[in-house]
């Protein structure tokens, strides 16, 4: 019999709970750590409809990147974190989320991200944080070519950016919103750096360091772990049904 708790278990040798951010909330968020698991769903996010899918397949737990809740100080229908764990208890499904412990962890967001990329990791872009990495191409490409792979790999509706105006060859990346590393991933050499959430001084930023910088967006840029997760559970526990979440996408759009 596989349970919930040896469930997160094996999740917490893989990504420890203990390098998560002082903010983040991850772990077993809701469910019975002792209660059998024979179908696990995996998904980026828990929303209303990964939480049907996961009620239509018999999933007894939902392991995600992206918290369910942070501050949440009561469970009811009043909010929308509040519904969806009442939603998850109602259906007895269980949820483990792995969220900044999964952006740092070996083989997690950040090391699926470069390896999707097709560059191979030579170092940290955050020590502090353990997130983030840097690497390289096996050989230069042109930004165009580059930028085209990119959206190819991430099955990204499309990509904002800014072409310095150099080959890629030595990369940063990291999932999500890392924006704020775009000084760092310019001191370190990097050509080009790859995330999601930019904003408007920091594209500004990379103009003047002469740095290619892509959002890629922040679903697609960390959904790369997902496939990760799920090798790592079936791995793990042969006898049991893990499947990737198949309604959850890019939550936006391009017109």
């Amino acid at each position: 019999m596989t349970t919930v708790q040896d469930i997160f278990d094996l999740l917490d040798r893989k990504a420890p709970v203990a390098s998560k951010m002082d903010f983040d909330n991850v772990g077993l968020l809701v469910g019975r750590g002792g209660a059998e698991v024979s179908r696990v769903l995996v998904a980026l996010d828990i929303t209303d409809d990964v939480i049907r899918e996961a009620a239509g397949m018999g999933a007894e737990l939902i392991v995600s990147h992206h918290p369910l809740f942070f501050g949440l100080k009561s469970v009811t229908d009043a909010t929308w974190e509040g519904e969806r764990a009442l939603a998850l208890a109602e259906n007895r499904i269980a949820a483990i989320c792995m969220h900044t412990n999964l952006d740092a962890a070996e083989g997690g967001v950040n090391d699926a991200l470069m390896a999707a990329l097709g560059g191979t990791v030579t170092g940290v872009l955050d020590p502090e944080s353990g997130i983030g990495r840097i690497g390289e191409l096996p050989k230069p490409m042109a930004f165009s070519d580059f930028l085209a792979n990119t959206k190819s790999v991430l099955a990204s509706g499309g990509l904002r950016y800014h072409d310095g105006g150099r080959p890629v060859e030595h990369i940063a990346v990291c999932g999500g919103s890392g924006g704020s590393d775009v000084p760092r991933a310019a001191a370190l050499g990097c050509d080009t750096y790859v995330t999601a959430d930019i904003k408007y001084d920091q594209f500004l930023l990379a103009k003047h360091l002469g740095l290619n910088l892509i959002d890629g967006d922040h679903f697609c840029t960390e959904n790369v772990v997902v496939p990760v997760l799920r090798g790592w559970l079936a791995a793990g526990f042969p006898g049991l049904d893990v499947r990737v979440s198949g309604v959850h996408g890019q939550t936006a759009q391009f017109f």
